[in-house]
């Protein structure tokens, strides 16, 4: 599996900034370049527009237009004029045959002059002769004037935005890029330590927490075994009975303790040392089976019967042991508590990156108010019964600490017929 790459806080906080600034960037560059191209193509056709108005009078006033185009000073070389009627007749151009020219009532920039009085293009390839032109047309009572400027290389540099204004522009937010990435990393960097030293803080008042609940758990087996032992030895008259009620007391405070322990440093070691937990495929319906066998050779009064729905193998990439204790507490807790007859696990969905598991007792459930606290460590919803079954309190603390170990999250509620609903997904 390929590994995932966390990236620091003001790492990710340089990342949006830098997207965000950029993004600014580059949209105002776009919209300055086209308003330039657009300013500039606007000022080249005023100037055409201009010689076009000139020439409009001097055809209007019925005097020689030709005259007019070869005496008078051009705004630009190899300027080609066209005279065109209102039907889209070419009368005049300056540089090809009319003759050889068709209808021009359907060009794009006689078209909009017709609409709107005036009009330009820019890079339509002629019809006539291929080249590309700036065309600029404006209408008047009789004909319309076109000018056009063959698209050259003096043109474009023209109508070439200037990226002097730009590289600045550019210049300037890479300065406030590396600004920015300083600023982000000392931020961040404090944010971190924060963090941290809040984390460290809840981390050490959990251990607080944890330690006093254990001396709290361990005083009522511990006192209970010192009772026994000290009329053990006290040379007090015992029947054989009475001795061996006194032993089997303090085998089972032996135990609880035992069992205690051990799961007090099955949560530490998820806590502080999980990275040291190995993993292994892990056949998931290998584990329920084990539990089927288990509750086969329990006494029937404490039997519960396992319905077990999997229609298909599942294997994560996992720690048997942690999965294992999983599905044991669960079944274990149902079979102290619930009061129910019948267990069921169910796989309801499985998929390439995960699966989800759903495990369920028909026992008589908790009330509403308790169920976010379940999954707290010695919590207990009936604390005489849960000591005399010889629960530790940790049993659902350690089914979450196991499922998010391995990438996933556990919820509990009550089901609608009776009993609890876990569920609860693993990661592959």
């Amino acid at each position: 599996m390929a590994s995932v790459i966390k990236l620091s806080y003001h790492k990710r906080l340089f990342i949006v900034i830098i997207v965000f600034l950029w993004s600014v960037v580059f949209c105002f560059i776009g919209f300055q370049y086209m308003r330039e191209q657009q300013y500039k193509s606007d000022f080249l056709s005023a100037q055409l527009q201009l010689y076009n108005r000139h020439l409009l009078e001097v055809v209007e006033e019925g005097l020689s237009y030709e005259e007019y185009i070869m005496t008078h000073n051009k705004p630009f070389d190899e300027l080609r004029v066209t005279i065109i009627t209102l039907s889209g007749a070419v009368v005049y151009d300056n540089i090809l045959s009319i003759d050889s020219l068709d209808n021009h009532r359907e060009r794009p920039e006689v078209v909009q002059a017709m609409k709107n009085g005036s009009s330009y293009h820019i890079g339509r390839q002629s019809a006539s002769d291929g080249r590309e032109y700036f065309y600029s047309a404006t209408k008047g009572e009789r004909v319309i004037v076109r000018t056009a400027i063959p698209y050259s290389s003096s043109l474009q540099e023209l109508l070439k935005a200037d990226w002097t204004f730009l590289t600045i522009m550019i210049v300037i937010s890479s300065f406030m890029s590396v600004v920015a990435y300083f600023i982000t990393r000392h931020i961040g960097m404090t944010i971190e330590r924060v963090n941290y030293y809040e984390a460290e803080q809840e981390k050490s008042r959990l251990k607080r927490q944890l330690t006093n609940n254990i001396n709290h758990e361990l005083k009522t087996p511990v006192a209970s075994m010192q009772v026994c032992l000290e009329t053990l030895l006290s040379g007090i008259n015992l029947s054989e009975d009475k001795k061996m009620e006194l032993i089997e007391r303090c085998y089972a405070n032996n135990e609880r303790l035992r069992r205690l322990l051990n799961d007090v440093s099955l949560i530490t070691r998820l806590e502080d040392g999980s990275q040291l937990i190995s993993k292994e495929p892990v056949v998931i319906n290998n584990i329920i089976n084990e539990i089927a066998d288990e509750l086969e050779i329990m006494p029937e009064e404490e039997r519960m019967t396992l319905n077990i729905d999997f229609n298909e193998q599942v294997v994560i990439d996992g720690n048997t042991s942690l999965i294992g204790s999983v599905f044991r507490n669960l079944t274990e807790n149902a079979i102290a508590y619930s009061g129910g007859k019948n267990i069921y696990i169910s796989l309801i969905k499985n998929n390439d990156a995960e699966c989800y598991i759903r495990f369920e007792d028909d026992g008589r459930g908790v009330d509403e108010e308790q169920l976010p606290r379940l999954f707290e460590r010695f919590y207990r919803v009936d604390k005489g019964r849960s000591r005399q079954m010889g629960g530790t309190g940790l049993g659902l603390a350690i089914v979450k600490h196991a499922v998010q170990f391995h990438g996933g999250n556990v919820s509990v509620t009550n089901r609608a017929e009776g009993g609890l609903r876990f569920e609860f997904s693993l990661k592959k």
